[in-house]
C-alpha cells in the first residue's frame, strides 16, 4: 500500500495539462460542494480523481488510452463492483471544453446523488 501511496504523490507532482486544469476547478469544493481527491489510491489502482460522497471517480484520458483499452476495460469494471461509477473525458476535451465537462459532471454528480438515495 505504501508503494500505491508513493506513486499517487509522484503522479501528483506530474499531473498533465488536462488534470492541472480540472483540478482547479474541482479543488476546494468548487464544484457545487462536492470534495474532490485526485491521484487516490483505490484499490490496487489510482485514479485520477474521485468523489466518495458521490461514488464517482473522474478519468481524464490522453493518446496511450487507446493503446490500453483492455487494461481500462478490466480497471473499470473492478472499480463499478467497487460501487463507483466511472466517467471518462479525453485530454483535450479538458482543455478546450472545460465548461461542457463541468455541465456534464455536474449533470453526473446530480444523476448519481439520486441513484445512492434510491438504494
Amino acid at each position: 500500500m505504501e508503494l500505491l501511496t508513493s506513486k499517487a504523490r509522484d503522479l501528483r507532482k506530474n499531473s498533465t495539462d488536462a488534470e492541472k486544469r480540472l483540478w482547479q476547478c474541482l479543488r476546494s469544493r468548487q464544484l457545487n460542494g462536492y470534495k474532490f481527491k485526485r491521484q487516490a489510491p483505490i484499490g490496487n489502482y489510482i485514479v485520477d480523481f474521485v468523489c466518495s460522497s458521490a461514488k464517482l471517480i473522474i478519468e481524464i484520458d490522453g493518446g496511450q488510452h487507446q493503446q490500453q483499452l483492455e487494461y481500462d476495460s478490466r480497471r473499470t469494471a473492478y472499480l463499478e463492483l467497487s460501487g463507483f461509477k466511472v466517467v471518462r473525458y479525453w485530454n483535450n476535451e479538458v482543455l478546450t471544453d472545460i465548461d461542457g465537462v463541468l455541465t456534464a459532471l455536474t449533470l453526473t454528480l446530480s444523476q448519481r446523488e439520486r441513484e445512492l438515495n434510491e438504494r
